[in-house]
């Protein structure tokens, strides 16, 4: 058991994969550089989640490059995060902006597996992870 407060979450209802969405297929934009495109489709391929369609309560294990991260998603765009021992060792609120390939492109309010994580931290400018490595989503026990 994880916990977070007083509240525990039972790891072994955790799914090893976010549950897949199913959107119209990106059709490459003409305005876009192929290198903009292709990274656009690539998410898609390894999948990801959209933070606006989970329900408030969930959480999410995000496992990164360097580092493990708990985020428990909140309601109208506030989380929680923890998991990096200087800007989160505890829970912490903060407002997940999205997904970037490493550049300035975000993809606003998704989780991306081969992404970096980037969120606004009440005390730092926006804080950007190394490159996701796995998402697995829970709920919180009852």
């Amino acid at each position: 058991m994880l916990g977070m407060g007083d509240e525990a979450i039972d790891t072994t209802i955790c799914q090893l994969k976010a549950p897949a969405r199913v959107p119209a297929p990106f059709m490459p934009h003409p305005n876009l550089s192929d290198e903009v495109n292709r990274s656009i489709v690539q998410s898609e391929i390894e999948g990801g989640v959209y933070l606006d369609e989970l329900s408030e309560g969930v959480v999410l294990e995000v496992e990164t490059q360097n580092r493990w991260y708990t985020i428990v998603i909140g309601g109208r765009g506030e989380e929680m995060i923890s998991g990096h021992p200087q800007y989160c060792p505890d829970p912490l609120p903060v407002r997940i902006e999205g997904s970037t390939w490493g550049g300035s492109m975000l993809k606003l309010r998704f989780i991306g597996r081969g992404m970096h994580l980037e969120f606004r931290h009440p005390a730092y400018p926006s804080i950007v992870t190394s490159r996701i490595v796995e998402i697995r989503v829970c709920r919180l026990a009852s």
